[in-house]
């Protein structure tokens, strides 16, 4: 295939409505794209897909919630200080660079994001690199961190500030207390979501790759680190492309072929659960078609990995030599759930029934509060409740004569006399614990890019070059053109009928009487028709029509009665081309 497989992508994906640039009529802004009649209907399919295998067959629910959310939600997550990347700005034109990626074009290195800013500045200097837009020399420039949220107003006036949603996992994770009711306080479960996030990237590029509004799949599962296991025994034969971070720090370091299984005996995947949905993940990617030559799961260097993962390993795929990721797959502890019990009023835990109560010692205190408020004032009732705080975490503090706490940044020192402090023997049924999640996250438009690049096919058919999407049926815009072969005699009629028919039965059908029939089948080639139904002098005389099947353009007849039938069979994997042939073969 040619090298230049992504601007050929682009040139097609605008010419046929799969996705253009948005705005053109006022210039267009760099980052938003809108996706045509094509590409909107293969990313619908593309979403469907993935909510039939990551919600519907793994038993989770969905939710859909609002992109806009408050402030303190992003001060609890930690994208407010922690959700950056690295701005390099020309001294002479001021175009905004990511200077991580300047070094990446410049260099061998894969992942400069993984780099201290420090370094990244001396790379600047060392490989003499320069403003992509008017060559002036970046040496000696700062490298700064760059906060990528958008933020806006909610409401008028005083309003309260708030961001657009960088990831669909915060409304997720923010409706926790209620979602736990809806899953009767049992764990495991997970909770899916497909919807908009936003990014105020600061060098968008590659398209619809790395954009400002993008389209996510996220799956958050909610687990008991200490008692739920995945069922890997499902997955461990899938055979994966790994690249563990331990070769990439190798000079030589390659890839490494196995299973999941082994994976994970092997040490290479020390998550089970991220193990599980890579072993989910790989067929899935398989069955919308993406290119398993050119596939595979990197695992993040400690350097990248977010904040909020204590792993991640991403899918990624290559297309004119270049990597880039699909989906992350993150096992993200109890991060979330912690952060926002912490900053809001509510309980971000579960409580967990156990089998047996248990008899077990608990710390408590009761504070002597004549004591507490005429030495405290108005800290007496904060400096309570840290006493029966650090009793909960560290007995051994009130070993001694004092016990020291610390409220708003401030030391105190109590008496432990006074604080009631005791250790009794309690019977519990149960404890509240913070859940941990793993989240695999997909990135939709990147899956719709990269389907339709590994699905692009050049040849020639009767002595004409051709150009065609070898989509699976399955996320295909559409399933089958209907074409009359003259508008005359009753044909376009009887075309229109059947057009109708097929659309009755679920099909997504395009019609099309427009030119000769062969610029109509290379049209539909062009945008990935799997098949094309013309309708004749023979479906008027005998209810036969001509299905021509899109890759090897091979043609045969079937009955109009079973044409429906047929056709919903060849979508849903239910039968082969080559079987519907094979009639007319033995004929």
């Amino acid at each position: 295939m040619t090298e230049d497989i992504g601007e050929r992508v682009v040139e097609l994906a605008k010419r046929r409505g799969f996705f253009f640039q948005s705005n053109g009529a006022y210039g267009g802004v760099s980052g938003f794209y809108t996706y045509g009649p094509q590409g909107a209907t293969l990313k619908s399919n593309v979403e469907n897909a993935w909510r039939d295998r990551f919600a519907v067959q793994e038993g989770h629910q969905e939710i859909d919630a609002p992109t806009v959310m408050p402030e303190p939600v992003f001060e609890a997550s930690g994208h407010l200080d922690g959700f950056d990347d690295m701005l390099v700005e020309c001294p002479e034109c001021g175009e905004s660079h990511r200077a991580d990626h300047l070094v990446e074009d410049a260099t061998d290195i894969e992942d400069a994001e993984a780099v201290p800013i420090s370094e990244v500045e001396e790379m600047i200097a060392e490989h003499d690199l320069v403003c992509p837009n008017c060559g002036t020399e970046l040496a000696g420039e700062p490298v700064q961190d760059f906060n990528l949220m958008f933020e806006t107003n909610i409401g008028p006036g005083s309003s309260q500030p708030g961001y657009l949603r960088p990831e669909t996992a915060q409304g997720i994770f923010v409706e926790f207390p209620r979602l736990k009711e809806y899953a009767r306080n049992q764990l495991p479960f997970g909770v899916t979501q497909i919807g908009k996030a936003y990014r105020n990237e600061i060098s968008p590029r590659n398209s619809i790759i790395r954009v400002r509004e993008f389209t996510q799949a996220e799956l958050e599962h909610f687990i008991d680190p200490e008692e739920d296991e995945p069922p890997l025994e499902r997955v461990e034969d899938v055979e994966v492309t790994l690249y563990p971070a331990s070769e990439q720090n190798k000079e030589n370091g390659d890839y490494v072929e196995t299973t999941v299984g082994d994976a994970v005996e092997d040490g290479i995947l020390t998550n089970e659960w991220v193990a599980y949905y890579l072993g989910v993940a790989k067929p899935w990617y398989e069955r919308v078609g993406v290119d398993m030559d050119r596939f595979r799961f990197r695992q993040h260097l400690p350097g990248e990995r977010a904040h909020y993962a204590a792993d991640c390993w991403d899918a990624e795929s290559e297309i004119d030599g270049d990597w880039f990721e699909l989906a992350g797959l993150a096992y993200r502890s109890d991060y979330d759930l912690s952060k926002h019990g912490e900053y809001s009023d509510e309980e971000f835990t579960l409580f967990k029934q156990y089998d047996e109560p248990k008899t077990v010692e608990r710390a408590t205190v009761d504070p002597d509060m004549s004591y507490l408020g005429p030495e405290f004032g108005g800290q007496a009732g904060e400096i309570a409740d840290a006493l029966e705080t650090k009793a909960e975490r560290d007995r051994t503090a009130f070993d001694g004569d004092t016990v020291s706490v610390e409220v708003d940044g401030d030391e105190y020192v109590v008496p432990v006399e006074r604080t009631g402090f005791a250790v009794e023997e309690v019977t519990e049924s149960g404890e509240h614990i913070t859940p941990h999640v793993v989240e695999p996250s997909f990135g939709v438009g990147r899956v719709v890019y990269t389907v339709i690049a590994h699905a692009y096919r050049e040849d020639e058919v009767d002595g004409e070059e051709r150009t065609y999407l070898e989509l699976d049926a399955e996320v295909a815009p559409t399933t089958v053109g209907v074409f009359p072969l003259m508008d005359k005699d009753g044909m376009a009629e009887r075309a229109r009928e059947i057009a109708a028919e097929l659309r009755e039965n679920g099909l997504d059908v395009t019609y099309d009487d427009s030119g000769a029939i062969g610029r109509r089948y290379r049209r539909q080639d062009e945008v990935g028709t799997p098949f094309c139904v013309t309708v004749d002098y023979e479906t008027l005389e005998e209810g036969t029509v001509t299905v021509r099947e899109r890759d090897t353009t091979e043609q045969t007849r079937v009955d109009v009665d079973e044409l429906a039938e047929s056709l919903a069979g060849l979508r849903n994997g239910g039968g082969t081309f080559d079987e519907l042939l094979a009639p007319a073969d033995a004929e």
